[in-house]
């Protein structure tokens, strides 16, 4: 008797699927936390065992190849399922840690300074806080909720905003001293962080000082370095509030201007479609007593 036929491996149909969906092997490596070379490596196999090509590789990227566009959408329904049911199953686990998933910088400014006050009053509830660059797509990830900044008056899926973002200046007390009006600022260097780098000509703009300009700016790929920076007197930042408060508070940091200018987006928790009994518990925490 001739052997069962057997199906692909389920990394190689994971990869396909995420490169297809991008249409990129870098993204989908990024996604799944993988290699572009390994997830070139598992399509490649996959191609193998269908015999067919699912990508056409060029110089400038990946083009689908009519197989593999026709292909894709029931592997993503596949794939969006067997998430779903991983967040059912993780659901029913009574106990299991709970993965918090952020913006690096509210995760080391916003929300470790309440971790004490929220074990404290959560000892018995395990937490792994995940730093991400962008939300999580609940019916990939395991991931209960998520804290990040997204567009105001956002409606798509679960959302509970906290507070409304707002930038200012601030700097060290003696940085602080010859400034009277954000003209004085042009002769300083300016902090910027390289997520948000539209801070600086959005606050100018909106005190009506959109002409006053640097020469002298330094830039920083993480935020909380470039707020250490600010409390060192290496410069002035463009401050969000919910991340400097702890600084300002401790008068680490001044704001040497009033004016405080919204961008639009809000600190929100964003949540799954079902979630856990004690990530609503922590999440009302946060909502009601961590802002």
């Amino acid at each position: 008797m001739p052997p069962r036929p057997v199906l692909p491996p389920l990394n190689a149909l994971r990869a396909f699927e995420a490169a297809a969906r991008h249409e990129s092997f870098a993204r989908a490596a990024q996604e799944l936390g993988v290699t572009p070379a390994a997830i070139s490596h598992q399509v490649k196999a996959l191609e193998q065992w269908l015999g067919a090509r699912l990508f056409l590789r060029k110089a400038q990227g990946l083009d689908l190849t009519e197989i593999g566009r026709a292909s894709l959408p029931g592997f993503a329904r596949a794939f969006d399922a067997l998430g779903a049911a991983v967040q059912d199953l993780r659901a029913e686990a009574p106990g299991a840690r709970l993965n918090i998933a952020t913006l690096p910088s509210l995760a080391q400014l916003w929300l470790t300074p309440r971790l004490p006050r929220l074990r404290k009053a959560f000892p018995q509830i395990k937490l792994s806080i995940h730093a991400l660059e962008t939300p999580p797509n609940f019916r990939r990830e395991p991931f209960d909720f998520a804290l990040f900044f997204v567009e105001g008056g956002t409606r798509s899926g679960r959302k509970i905003a906290l507070l409304e973002d707002a930038i200012f200046p601030v700097c060290s007390p003696e940085m602080s001293r010859p400034l009277r009006t954000p003209a004085d600022l042009r002769q300083l260097t300016w902090l910027h962080d390289t997520t948000w780098t539209n801070d600086w000509s959005i606050w100018l703009s909106g005190t009506g000082a959109g002409g006053v300009e640097t020469q002298d700016p330094l830039f920083f790929s993480l935020y909380s370095v470039a707020v250490q920076a600010a409390i060192d007197g290496a410069g002035v930042l463009m401050a969000h509030e919910s991340l400097v408060a702890e600084p300002l508070r401790s008068g680490a940091l001044v704001a040497p201007f009033p004016s405080r200018i919204k961008t639009g987006l809000e600190l929100s928790i964003l949540l799954p479609d079902r979630a856990r009994p004690d990530a609503l518990r922590i999440v009302n925490w946060l909502a009601n007593e961590g802002v």
